[in-house]
């Protein structure tokens, strides 16, 4: 119709005067019949486009494609999570700065929305958290898996922790699994756990014995037989929450950081300051950061607070270039070594090669480095592998020790009236937080004054440069030697932490404990 009208009034400016055409002058435009039909049209119904979403939850649910199975071992990890709301709302709690970006990379590559809640399963959304395994981040990569997803892991910085890289690799990872197995999303997230092996040989014992090949039918490892249903357990409860008498906290539907370029390397001091922000919220926002400044080869960027990306631009192009890194001038001495005076200014020989353009490790004294150092105090830096590595193991009391089997319904504070302590005593002896879930089954360390209930091994004593308690079980052809190279800690502290006789043979099975550093599960 618009462009009729458009025509009209182009004929009748045409004429040049103020006067309209008479009738009679007008020629009579007559229409063929088969012209006719062209004219005609269909009214159809304005639609609009469905707005999105505004809570995170909701968009999430609308890109659910996982089967929606009952089986038992789902029923039983909907009855855990059920039964433990303050879990699941830490554990929610931690994973705003993190989860959008998770749903929204999944909805970009068309993959089932649940996905985005894996990290709940793996990490419960904490992105320092390892395994006895050797997996770290929110995506728990094992370190030779995250190097063949392009995942580097070097002194300076472990990508297997990196919001955005980790989170693209572990995508790409299930992808490749469900072509690996045919399109089944169960199958690829249980080789996600224990390995496309793993899942290859109990579909192999199941064909020899005429059995189905889905997940549920398989023999596979116990925690992979659990992995599955926690994943479609907290699908389901996200789904439908109030059916579970549980209620999720909004999340917004919009980005909760911006992808900030720094143009080189920064120390983490200084881009605090810049943006605003705490050193917390930098490292948990980037914390495949392990020192006390960006990589200096790169990615040169950071993830901030979007409210604080604008005011660190800012700052950023009025700082000066001598202050994004400080440098020292370092005069070698006799006898030193770059490992030394690596140590001595908290960086790394390959930091103090590259700074120098050294190609091998022959300095001369009198010489001269130049060394970069951090600008503000250690504690400063207080997620940083070196203050976390500071972190002490849990705190042993006074009195007798003992340890005692959490039961149905326990919880920390009903455990401190029985024993007649305080949730706070108990949670240091234990190395938790006073509000952290107890699960059934599990071995708590008491302190009394008179003789202990029951006699069992000690605690271990204080140790620095510890950041997590690990349960390890001995493997065949593992010694003391092989552990503690592994793990980064001494045959001694092994020794001390179980009350072993260091002549004595370990037997595989056999219960370990030890106290191992984040940086230490590279």
């Amino acid at each position: 119709m618009r462009a009729v009208g458009l025509g009209l009034g182009a004929l009748l400016s045409l004429g040049g005067c103020s006067t309209l055409p008479q009738e009679n002058d007008v020629p009579q435009l007559q229409l063929a019949p088969s012209l006719l039909p062209s004219l005609s049209y269909e009214l159809v119904p304005y639609a609009p486009a469905p707005l999105p979403p505004a809570d995170l939850w909701e968009r999430l649910r609308r890109g659910y494609a996982l089967p929606e199975l009952h089986h038992p071992r789902i029923t039983t990890e909907l009855n855990w999570f059920a039964r433990h709301p303050d879990y699941l709302e830490r554990t929610f709690t931690r994973a705003e700065p993190y989860l959008h970006f998770a749903v929204t990379e999944a909805e970009r590559r068309g993959i089932p929305l649940e996905l985005a809640l894996l990290p709940v399963v793996e990490s419960a959304f904490d992105p320092f958290a390892f395994s006895p395994a050797r997996a770290s981040g929110l995506w728990q990569f094992m370190p030779a898996t995250g190097r063949l997803y392009g995942l580097q892991q070097d002194w300076w910085h472990d990508e297997r922790r990196d919001v955005l890289k980790a989170t693209e690799a572990a995508y790409t990872f299930l992808e490749d699994m469900h072509g690996l197995f045919e399109g089944d999303w169960l199958l690829a997230l249980a080789a996600y756990n224990s390995g496309s092996g793993n899942v290859r040989k109990a579909q192999r014992r199941n064909q020899r014995r005429g059995k189905p090949l889905d997940f549920f039918s398989l023999d596979l490892p116990r925690e992979t037989e659990a992995y599955v249903p926690k994943l479609l357990a907290i699908a389901r409860l996200v789904r439908d929450p109030e059916a579970y008498e549980l209620a999720l906290h909004p999340l917004p539907n919009a980005p909760q950081f911006a992808v900030v370029e720094t143009g080189g390397q920064l120390d983490l001091a200084r881009a605090a300051d810049l943006a605003g922000v705490d050193m917390d919220t930098l490292y948990r926002l980037n914390p495949a950061l392990n020192r006390w400044s960006t990589h200096p080869d790169g990615p040169h960027r950071l993830l901030l607070p979007r409210d604080k990306a604008e005011a660190f631009r800012t700052g950023l192009t009025a700082l000066d270039p001598s202050e994004r890194v400080a440098w020292v001038r370092h005069i070698i001495r006799e006898g030193e070594s770059l490992s030394v005076i690596a140590a001595r200014y908290r960086s790394s020989v390959e930091a103090l090669r590259r700074a120098n353009q050294l190609r091998g490790n022959v300095i001369r004294a009198g010489d001269a480095l130049l060394v970069p150092q951090a600008s503000a105090t250690e504690e400063r830096y207080a997620l940083s592998a070196d203050q976390r590595e500071r972190r002490t193991a849990p705190a042993v009391g006074r009195g007798t020790r003992f340890e005692i089997t959490v039961r149905p319904g326990d919880s920390l504070w009903t455990l401190a009236r029985a024993y007649g302590t305080s949730t706070a005593n108990l949670a240091r002896w234990n190395g938790m937080r006073e509000r952290d879930v107890l699960r059934e089954g599990r071995s708590l360390v008491v302190y009394q004054e008179g003789p202990a209930p029951t006699a069992l091994e000690a605690l271990p004593p204080k140790r620095n440069a510890v950041s997590r308690r690990v349960a390890y079980r001995v493997r065949q052809g593992d010694s003391l030697a092989r552990i503690a190279k592994r793990y980064r800690v001494t045959v001694a502290d092994i020794v001390g932490w179980n009350l072993l006789d260091p002549k004595a043979y370990l037997q595989p099975g056999q219960p370990l404990t030890l106290f191992v550093a984040v940086t230490a599960i590279n």
